[in-house]
């Protein structure tokens, strides 16, 4: 990943804290046919290894499992806020006429090694940190223990548990550090303006971003 000066976060804790609140990521390997592409939802566990490690689970049938029968070099992507930015909104466009649009995102890219976990033990207490991560907020939470044992027997028979140990961090804020406070102040209010979660959320970290 390209990563400008103005853009790179080395911070781990501030990569973590975007894995976990963006935790359904792009799993990227070498397979058979050459690159492959796998969405899925991860759990990051902090305190294995000095990056951390991610854990997931994949259908028996995917092909991944084949792909990575041993271990193998593998690439998670996790994608965070992320916006269309107009020059019409640059102080910079009314004094010179000079700019251009472009798109403002956040993105971390985890480096590892995968292997997969064919464990039941493990698979189970897998997915009761990741439910219990994900059904925290909800009024009633869901729990592996509503569903009757047998049926939760049979859908383990049909998953295969993966690691990916963290070797390398890469974190990308592209939030119009490079630009002057005036376009800054231009992109926050027109992100306002334009009154999406998703445009809220970018103008949130325009905001932190500012250069100190």
């Amino acid at each position: 990943m390209h990563i400008p000066a103005a853009f790179s976060e080395t911070r781990i804790d501030v990569m973590w804290n975007l894995m976990r609140e963006h935790p359904l990521a792009t799993l990227v390997i070498a397979g058979e046919r050459g690159l492959d592409a796998h969405h899925l939802p991860m759990y990051l566990e902090k305190h294995q290894g000095p990056s951390g490690a991610l854990h997931g689970h994949i259908a028996r049938a995917n092909r991944l499992v084949a792909d990575c029968a041993q271990p193998s070099d593998a690439l998670a992507v996790f994608h965070g806020p992320e916006a269309y930015i107009t020059p019409s909104w640059y102080a910079t466009k009314r004094e010179t006429g000079k700019v251009v649009p472009t798109w403002n995102y956040v993105a971390v890219h985890a480096h590892g090694r995968l292997r997969l976990i064919d464990d039941s033990q493990w698979l189970h207490a897998h997915l009761e940190r990741l439910v219990g991560e994900h059904e925290a907020g909800e009024t009633t939470p869901w729990k592996i223990s509503d569903a009757p044992a047998d049926y939760i027997e049979t859908m383990l028979r049909g998953i295969v548990g993966f690691e990916l140990e963290i070797v390398r961090l890469e974190g990308k804020w592209k939030a119009s550090q490079n630009h002057p406070a005036a376009n800054r102040e231009g992109v926050i209010d027109g992100l306002r303006r334009r009154a999406t979660p998703a445009a809220q959320a970018m103008a949130d970290v325009v905001r932190e971003r500012e250069p100190r």
